[in-house]
């Protein structure tokens, strides 16, 4: 299925990474429709002309009938239900992504359910801000960023290639391909524990006068601290098994820091730096 400029593409679930979607492939000509239930963010998202057409609930049908491609950025726990309820309405051949932050627990269930005449390519674009709603949406969140395939047996070449190419479209820098189990160790080790040191960091003091105090390196930190709790408290428990895993390798690392601190273990501290440091250079190359 080629990418061609008249290309109707749905966005279900209209806050920030529906909104830059929008916006991006408006940007390259795309005919971009979106779905959500709160109205406000239609009538945003319309106003300032990101999306054509947009429906709080009544114009839904309509535009999943004409939709050639969807991207889901619901929440994990209600985008199995959605496609349950709505699947009858997608066009032969559609093809399906999502921004979902885990996937061992959507993936399996969506491909198990999908109709075999449409196809669902999982995805993550590792990217985002700390602000959260369509109004926040901006499309050069995508510059350079890591976009993750996440396919399955069930998935064809042909499907794997459109996701790839969706990711290149965005401006994604780099695209990899993991299994789900795979992706869900890592993003438990990149992203959602490093959510919990911001998040624990910013609630093990009351200090309320930190700000005037602080500098860049407390405020790098703790940046994502500024967290939306429904969101990420669901992606924690859907993903509970690899994070805690994960916070448990850091908090033994952390240990044995304390330890070297504890007995004036000089070189053995360098030595981690030396470590982190060198381990921290793959990131600037």
């Amino acid at each position: 299925m080629e990418w061609i400029e008249n290309r109707k593409i749905l966005i279900v679930g209209l806050g920030l990474m529906g909104g830059s979607y929008a916006r991006a492939l408006k940007r390259l000509g795309f005919t971009v429709t979106a779905i959500d239930r709160n109205p406000e963010a239609i009538e945003y998202a319309l106003k300032e002309r990101i999306i054509k057409e947009g429906s709080s609930g009544d114009g839904d049908e309509k535009l999943i009938r004409e939709a050639d491609a969807i991207v889901s950025c619901l929440y994990p726990a209600v985008f199995p239900d959605w496609v349950r309820e709505h699947q009858h309405l997608f066009k032969p051949g559609l093809m399906m992504t999502d921004v979902t932050g885990v996937k061992g627990c959507v993936v399996y269930e969506i491909q198990s359910i999908l109709r075999e005449d449409a196809e669902f390519i999982a995805a993550h674009p590792m990217a985002g801000r700390e602000r959260s709603g369509v109004e926040f949406s901006d499309d050069r969140i995508f510059r350079d960023a890591n976009y993750i395939i996440v396919p399955t047996e069930k998935n064809t070449a042909e499907g794997i290639r459109w996701c790839g190419r969706l990711g290149q479209l965005l401006g994604c820098g780099r695209i990899t391909v993991l299994s789900p189990e795979e992706h869900d160790e890592m993003i438990a080790f990149v992203s959602q524990l490093t959510h919990c040191i911001a998040v624990s960091l910013m609630t093990c003091s009351d200090n309320t006068h930190l700000v005037d105090y602080t500098g860049d390196s407390f405020r790098d930190l703790t940046r994502i601290a500024r967290i939306n709790d429904r969101m990420w408290s669901e992606l924690f428990m859907m993903n509970r098994e690899p994070l805690l895993r994960q916070m448990d390798v850091f908090l033994k690392e952390l240990e044995e820091f304390r330890d070297m601190l504890d007995k004036g273990d000089t070189e053995g501290m360098r030595a981690k730096m030396r470590l982190s440091t060198e381990r921290r250079a793959l990131f600037d190359k």
